[in-house]
């Protein structure tokens, strides 16, 4: 909810942020040069699209060079560019607008995902020291239990050993889900809404399953997923270093 309304302020900031700045800056018009306006208003764009999303990037970008047009080139206060030099500092106001929004949506998204992958590597990284320390696997299964519970946001999560029951959706090594001979679109359409099996192996041994059951509406990215089957990996191989198909 929080990055909704962060969103929305953001593109109520690129629609309205533009004109404002341009507003403060009319009574500098006579020895402000052009140039340097169409800077400041980049600044603005570039400030809107670290807050934001793209779109608003974007929307703060085609506002910054229409008011650029209204107030700063002649003839003023009409859309209209009459000087060639006015006409191809307005259009880079744009173009330079464009991009640096994309680049500011871009570093933003990049920093999430830096922190999310932190806190996912710890998971990895106590999982294998408590893999490597454990002396009964059923320790690091359990470990691995509430991980994947808090990971997936899923309402329930147990282990199966050595058991293949039935034909449930299923997480893949590579992060996707199937259904029968279907790929199931999680992104749009979040976990299925019954149990599905994230299989365990170790050297192509099956040693058993961890049966999901997740929240309604619950769509975990794919690194989460990713993670996921690393985890499940980690609880094979406690597993097959204690020589047992049970704990």
């Amino acid at each position: 909810m929080r990055h909704l309304d962060r969103d929305r302020i953001a593109l109520l900031a690129g629609l309205l942020a533009p004109p404002a700045t341009a507003a403060v800056l009319l009574p500098w018009r006579a020895g402000l040069p052009n140039t340097s306006v169409a800077l400041i208003l980049v600044v603005i764009v570039v400030a809107v699209a670290a807050i934001g999303n793209r779109l608003a990037g974007a929307l703060a970008a085609i506002s910054a060079a229409a008011w650029f047009n209204f107030f700063f080139t002649q003839p003023y206060q009409r859309f209209t560019i009459s000087r060639p030099a006015d006409i191809q500092t307005a259009v880079l106001l744009l173009i330079v607008g464009l991009a640096v929004s994309q680049l500011a949506a871009h570093a933003r998204r990049l920093k999430v995902i830096a922190i999310t992958d932190a806190g996912y590597l710890a998971r990895i990284r106590d999982t294998a020291a408590l893999a490597q320390s454990a002396k009964a696997p059923d320790t690091v299964v359990a470990q691995v239990t509430a991980q994947l519970t808090d990971l997936l946001n899923l309402r329930g999560c147990r282990f199966e050993y050595g058991t293949l029951i039935g034909h449930p959706p299923r997480l893949e090594q590579d992060g996707t889900v199937t259904w029968g001979r279907k790929r199931w679109n999680v992104d749009r359409r979040g976990l299925p809404d019954t149990e599905v099996e994230l299989r365990t192996f170790r050297n192509g041994r099956f040693l058993g399953r961890f049966m999901l059951d997740p929240t309604p509406g619950a769509k975990p990215s794919l690194q989460a997923r990713l993670v996921a089957v690393t985890l499940a990996d980690q609880a094979g191989a406690a597993i097959d270093t204690a020589g047992t198909g049970r704990p």
